[in-house]
């Protein structure tokens, strides 16, 4: 008998993927609704991608090729355009408004995480009167852009005398940030069961003990989440370091504005800085990319 079944497994195939779409009724199966995923996400993703690799294809072209044929590859590819932003004249700008831009992401980043973990697990822990209302305020946060208290931010970091320091851009942009990393934390605070905080009383811990050696480390991709978001968020800020900050300490978004400026008629080279300027952030989002999917699914199982 045992002869008898091996030999009948044996003669089943395993049915090739592309059989599977050869199947009659397999579109139907999907149905509207799953189709127009697939359109949406394919368009979507068309609309990310798409400037992207002309950028990058622009930045590898003679802006002769640029103007006869903006879209088709390059033919050669002129490399040199990526070297000068490197290597060449504008070498020692462009690395210094990295350097910037990594101190304060960094400065930002760390402010921002340390402080919502803090807030969060009051309000997800913790049980005192007005924390709900207490929260409500911090979302409200949401709703006010920076750009609207541009001018008595200024004020105010120039009154610290903050003016043109890496403190100045940081502090604000850790701010800004708080709302939206609260918002993402509280929820995975919440769904770490009671009991085990529990047994990590009757163990001897603190309060802040269970947060620090037992949720926070539960909570990496969590934390993982914010701190990329707040890292993109900060990279990409503009309107802060435009403001805050004098041309020696410009951050890569402000040094894309002023290269463009200057080198208003070289297309080509203007892509190519464009690039390296997006390249760190669009390699450290590609790479962590798990951790922010993991994360949000994780803080979104309970509320």
């Amino acid at each position: 008998m045992t002869t008898t079944a091996s030999a009948a497994k044996s003669t089943v195939k395993p049915v090739p993927a592309r059989a599977i779409w050869k199947r009659p009724g397999t579109l139907a199966r999907m149905g509207v609704v799953g189709i127009a995923r697939y359109v949406i996400l394919v368009v979507v993703a068309g609309v990310i991608v798409i400037p992207i690799l002309f950028a990058v294809m622009g930045g590898a072209k003679t802006n002769g090729q640029l103007l006869s044929d903006p879209v088709s590859l390059p033919d050669p590819w002129v490399f040199s355009n990526y070297t000068d932003v490197l290597f060449g004249a504008n070498a020692a700008v462009f690395w210094g408004e990295l350097l910037n831009s990594l101190i304060i992401a960094t400065i930002a980043v760390l402010l921002t995480v340390t402080l919502a973990s803090l807030a969060a697990f009051t309000f997800a822990r913790l049980v005192f009167r007005g924390r709900e209302a207490i929260y409500t305020l911090f979302t409200l946060g949401l709703l006010f852009p920076a750009a609207v208290a541009i001018l008595p931010l200024y004020i105010l970091v120039r009154d610290l005398g903050l003016s043109n320091n890496y403190l100045g851009v940081a502090l604000p942009q850790a701010a800004f940030g708080l709302p939206l990393t609260i918002i993402i934390l509280r929820p995975f605070f919440k769904s770490i069961p009671v009991e085990l905080e529990d047994a990590a009383k009757i163990d001897g811990c603190s309060t802040f003990g269970f947060f620090w050696r037992v949720l926070l480390p539960l909570a990496r991709p969590a934390l993982a989440t914010v701190s990329i978001l707040a890292i993109v968020g900060t990279w990409n800020a503009f309107m802060l370091p435009l403001i805050l900050l004098n041309a020696d300490k410009w951050t890569l978004p402000l040094g894309v504005m002023n290269f463009s400026t200057e080198y208003v008629s070289d297309q080509a080279r203007i892509l190519a800085f464009t690039v390296m300027a997006i390249l760190p952030a669009i390699l450290f989002y590609i790479v962590a990319e798990r951790q922010i999917v993991s994360g949000l699914t994780a803080g979104g199982v309970k509320g």
